[in-house]
C-alpha cells in the first residue's frame, strides 16, 4: 500500500484529538468508518493514532509508550500542529466534517453537533463566521473533554451538560492557541466560572490555588466551601495532550486574583 499522505495524517490527528485513548484500536467503529473512508485498513489506522501517541509527552511522560514506529512524515505533522495548532485543528475538523457527512458514526466528531459553549460576544452574526467559530469550538470541546475523559480535573464531575472546554489564556487573548489542546482544561461549569474570574488557578505544577479574595468572602455558602477545599490539591492530569507549562504560568500572572 503506498505511503500515507498529508489528508490522511491531518484525519489521523482529528481522530487522535477528539477520541479518548483508550479506544484507539482497530474494532472501534468510528476508527473502521474512517479508514474505510481514507483508504486505509482499521488496523492501520488504529497503529498511527498509536504512533501519534508515542510522540505526546503526556503519554511519555506517564511511562506509556505508545507504538515507538513513527514516520518522519508523522512527526512532521504532529511537530506542525504543536506550532500552529489553531491552522492544522482547523484544517484537520473541515476534513473530519467532510467524513462525518459520508458516514453517521462520525458524527459526535462532526463540528455540525451542537456545543455548548456560546460563541465569544466580539464575534458577528455573519452566517460564515459563525460557522467556522462553531467548527472551532466543537474541536476544542471534543479534544478536551476526550483527553480528560469527560471529567472536571477539579470535581471529578461527569455529565456532560455540566462541563466545559475551559481555556486556561483566554480566547480574546490569544488567538494562535484558541484550539490547541494544550491551552484547555475540563471544568465544571462552576469550576470554569471561578478559573475564568481569577478565583482559582492552576499552577504549572497542576496545583490548584485559591485566590485571597474568594477566602476573604463568606465561607459558609457552599459554592465558596466547595471551592475553598480545592486549594493545595492537585488536579487529575488528563490521559494525553496535558497543559502547557507556558499557558498555566500566564493563567497565574494575568488572570489569577492574588
Amino acid at each position: 500500500m503506498a505511503n500515507w499522505n498529508r489528508e490522511q495524517l491531518l484525519v489521523a490527528l482529528n481522530l487522535y484529538c477528539q477520541m479518548d485513548f483508550g479506544k484507539f484500536h482497530q474494532s472501534n467503529p468510528r476508527i473502521m468508518a474512517a479508514a474505510k473512508l481514507i483508504g486505509r485498513t482499521p488496523s492501520a489506522l488504529a497503529m498511527k493514532l498509536c504512533n501519534m501517541a508515542s510522540l505526546d509527552p503526556a503519554i511519555t511522560a506517564s511511562g506509556r509508550k505508545g507504538l515507538q514506529g513513527a514516520s518522519a512524515l508523522d512527526r512532521s505533522i504532529w511537530n506542525e500542529f504543536q506550532k500552529s495548532p489553531d491552522e492544522m485543528a482547523y484544517e484537520s475538523q473541515i476534513m473530519m466534517d467532510e467524513l462525518a457527512a459520508q458516514d453517521a458514526e462520525l458524527a459526535p466528531l462532526s463540528s455540525t453537533m451542537a456545543v455548548e459553549e456560546p460563541v465569544p460576544s466580539y464575534y458577528s452574526g455573519n452566517a460564515t463566521a459563525m460557522v467556522v467559530v462553531r467548527r472551532k469550538q466543537q474541536f476544542f470541546r471534543n479534544a478536551i473533554l476526550s483527553s480528560y475523559e469527560s471529567r472536571c480535573c477539579m470535581s471529578g464531575i461527569s455529565h456532560p451538560k455540566l462541563l466545559v472546554a475551559s481555556h486556561i489564556v483566554p480566547w480574546a487573548k490569544d488567538e494562535h492557541n484558541r484550539l490547541n489542546p494544550a491551552n484547555g482544561l475540563c471544568l465544571s461549569a462552576l469550576h470554569d466560572k471561578a478559573f475564568d474570574q481569577g478565583l482559582i488557578t492552576v499552577t504549572p505544577s497542576l496545583t490548584i490555588q485559591v485566590s485571597d479574595v474568594l477566602r476573604e468572602t463568606e465561607k459558609s455558602a457552599s459554592d465558596h466551601a466547595i471551592l475553598l477545599g480545592l486549594h493545595g490539591k492537585l488536579i487529575t492530569p488528563p490521559h494525553k495532550l496535558s497543559p502547557h507549562a507556558e499557558f498555566l504560568s500566564y493563567h497565574n500572572e494575568h488572570v489569577f486574583q492574588h
